[in-house]
């Protein structure tokens, strides 16, 4: 327990009605959850405005109300705080309730429209593997050293990030690697951390239904960079036009990567194969099992982000020797007759193909490539044509399929893809609404040479099917059909 005027330290409070030396039992954004004595913030959301609840909340026992607007009624025993903006004053009451955890670990946040997880993910295991208790924000699992936390969002709510870093504080923690979403730093969910890295990956089309343009997809993410202190490293993709754009306002230390220019963090791809790749990293050589350049890529932020945090160059390349992909990120699976089958959470246009050119780069033409892929439903439906456009110009087959349809008709999704494929090309694409027989068909077409693409889920063991979501798992799946 807390008292309200000790987490109120560092808010900017316009209006206080009532006791402010009161002890909360907790703090709660969702009156739902609201018990006696609980802290309700009344923020404002995409769908729902906390506001019309405050009474609700004050009905199951709220002691205290964070809002932007009084109401009109203010029963007697309840303080009323007001601020300008309720959804920053909950990550800093967070922040404060949970003893500022952030400032006692080593915090990395990792940004960009892909390769987060794979970056966040590849950074905790290469400090595990270098001796140190780690946490794990992601949006595959959250860990606390290995005590496995289901995550229900790419970037958490502020109170369960606090929670899950003060978590790993008390676990005896030393450093903490985090995805942060473009709708968690314009929603104010990372308000209150202290970082002491940000890394930026790359910029492409994604979240236009929430965003509306690129441009304020793009602020969202500058944002968290403009947002570090003298204190912190910024480290950037310079082979990302948007790359030097993030690095523009930030008080960190400016620092940069690349496969292509020299700077800060230089990488080579020396060879390139299914087994994984040999690299020259700051002229040193190392052999990853992982395969393409997009991964090069994701090594050489892992790479520079551990050299800025202190450690030796050489000290870091012989730990990601021994580092393995994450699950669902280019994941290759040996059918029996001699086929691949490469499982990719790949669901943007640049991801897909980055994904493709890097299977055409090791095949050299060997065998065909099979692609199933599909789109998300009440997402950015302007990327649609240009996901099955990007398959069909890199693929020898394509299937277009289902992703996660949510309330939308899969077949009008389909549809909306099919406008990115032109006539000539329409004799490569079969069209297979059901995602288990468009895999299985997959899978009775492959000859021993070729490789099949199944993108778009990766680490999803569901599909959300009219608001309702079933098990479904693209590996179990894969494995089921193979021959």
């Amino acid at each position: 327990m807390k008292r309200l005027s000790d987490i109120l330290t560092g808010i900017k409070v316009e209006e206080l009605i009532g006791e402010a030396d009161l002890e909360l039992t907790d703090i709660q954004f969702d009156s739902r959850k609201v018990t006696t004595g609980s802290l309700f913030v009344a923020t404002r959301g995409t769908v729902v405005d906390g506001h019309t609840f405050i009474s609700s909340a004050i009905e199951k026992g709220a002691s205290a109300i964070v809002c932007e607007v009084l109401p009109t009624e203010r029963p007697a025993g309840v303080t009323f705080v007001k601020v300008k903006d309720s959804s920053i004053a909950l990550g800093q009451l967070a922040s404060a309730w949970y003893d500022t955890p952030s400032s006692s670990l080593r915090l990395v946040g990792v940004t960009g429209t892909n390769g987060k997880t794979t970056i966040a993910t590849l950074l905790y295991q290469l400090f595990t593997r270098l001796g140190y208790k780690c946490g794990l924000l992601s949006t595959v699992c959250n860990y606390v050293i290995d005590e496995a936390i289901p995550t229900a969002h790419t970037t958490e709510d502020a109170l369960t990030i606090n929670r899950l870093l003060a978590k790993m504080v008390e676990a005896g923690c030393s450093f903490a690697f985090m995805e942060v979403s473009s709708h968690a730093v314009d929603q104010h969910r990372i308000e209150g951390l202290v970082f002491e890295g940000g890394i930026f990956t790359n910029l492409t089309r994604d979240h236009l239904d929430y965003h509306k343009t690129f441009a304020n997809y793009l602020k969202a993410k500058k944002q968290f960079f403009d947002s570090l202190s003298e204190e912190a490293f910024a480290l950037t993709n310079l082979d990302d036009k948007n790359g030097e754009v993030m690095l523009q306002n930030t008080k960190a230390k400016k620092l940069g990567y690349s496969l292509q220019t020299l700077t800060d963090f230089k990488t080579s791809v020396l060879e390139n194969s299914f087994e994984g790749m040999k690299l020259l990293m700051n002229k040193k050589e190392v052999f990853v099992p992982f395969i393409g350049r997009f991964n090069a890529s994701n090594l050489t932020a892992v790479f520079g982000a551990a050299v800025s945090l202190g450690f030796s160059e050489q000290d870091v390349l012989v730990q990601l020797s021994a580092l393995h992909p994450v699950s669902g990120r280019f994941e290759p699976i040996y059918a029996p007759s001699g086929y691949k089958v490469i499982v990719d959470y790949a669901h943007t246009p640049d991801a897909l193909k980055n994904v493709i050119d890097t299977i055409n780069d090791v095949r050299c033409g060997v065998g065909r490539l099979i692609t199933v892929v599909g789109c998300g439903g009440n997402r950015d439906k302007g990327k649609r044509p240009i996901m099955a456009h990007e398959a069909v110009i890199g693929s020898d087959q394509v299937i277009i399929t289902s992703d996660n349809p949510r309330n939308e008709d899969p077949q009008e999704i389909i549809q909306d893809m099919l406008e990115g494929v032109k006539a000539g090309e329409m004799t490569k694409v079969i069209t297979i609404p059901d995602r288990y027989q468009a895999i299985k068909t997959a899978s009775l077409l492959a000859q021993p040479s070729d490789v099949i693409l199944v993108a778009g889920k990766g680490h999803e063991d569901y599909q959300e099917i009219k608001g309702v979501k079933h098990h479904f798992d693209d590996h179990e799946v894969v494995k089921e059909v193979l021959h």
